[in-house]
């Protein structure tokens, strides 16, 4: 049957208007965002592990590589004084007596003195004969340092990077717990909002709620994404 001239047509709705859709529609947008915010916070938090482990390790490595050179330093330094004593003998009137350091000297060198050391040896035998007023110590070679430190150095070096590298995923994973939560405020607010009956009410929480919610997102997307 067709509509009489004189029916009044029923206004046509705005999407503003429908405030159930709405607040549904933002609680399932706010809810995704919410999940993969849980998500990243839960891969940094793996990362911040990870990287804490193997630092730990590496620096209890690098402890180990350090005890172990320093004690090869002093066994050099405790092997360069007797050298030296010997040496102070061999130059003696007695000949026995230099006979005998001689052949404790060249015993001592062959069964205590490493390549390292040899060549720092000879590198400050030849900077005390170029400059005979200044002495310089062997074990002041940089290469025989670098031979002798030089594993701790990098292992100390790579435990440094891993511990900051899971200090700055542990930051992460901290402040996207904390957009989390803000994005659970959000949540509860429409949840509110979609079970009370004041419009104006409504609205004022569907608004509060977006603003936390932005305020969240806000606070996400500065930091950066993460895979496994």
């Amino acid at each position: 049957m067709p509509d009489s001239p004189d029916a009044i047509p029923a206004p046509r709705r705005s999407f503003l208007d429908d405030l159930q859709l709405l607040i549904v529609i933002l609680l399932g947008v706010v809810s995704v965002a919410t999940a993969y915010v849980s998500f990243q916070a839960a891969l940094y938090g793996g990362q911040q592990a990870a990287a804490y482990s193997r630092g730990g390790a590496a620096q209890t490595e690098a402890e180990s590589l350090y005890l172990e050179a320093n004690q090869q330093y002093v066994q050099d330094a405790e092997t360069l004084t007797r050298l030296f004593e010997y040496q102070i003998e061999m130059g003696s009137a007695d000949p026995n007596l230099a006979a005998t350091a001689s052949e404790k000297y060249d015993q001592l060198y062959f069964t205590s003195v490493s390549d390292d050391l040899d060549a720092a040896i000879t590198w400050a035998q030849a900077e005390n004969e170029a400059d005979p007023t200044t002495y310089t110590d062997p074990q002041g070679s940089e290469d025989y340092l670098e031979a002798l430190f030089g594993g701790w150095s990098e292992t100390d070096a790579e435990a440094e990077t891993l511990l900051a590298r899971g200090d700055e995923a542990n930051q992460y994973s901290d402040r996207l717990t904390l957009n989390t939560v803000l994005m659970a405020i959000s949540l509860f607010l429409l949840g509110i909002a979609a079970v009370i009956r004041s419009r104006r009410a409504q609205w004022v929480l569907i608004g509060v709620s977006s603003g936390i919610f932005l305020l969240g997102l806000g606070l996400t997307v500065i930091i950066p994404i993460t895979w496994f």
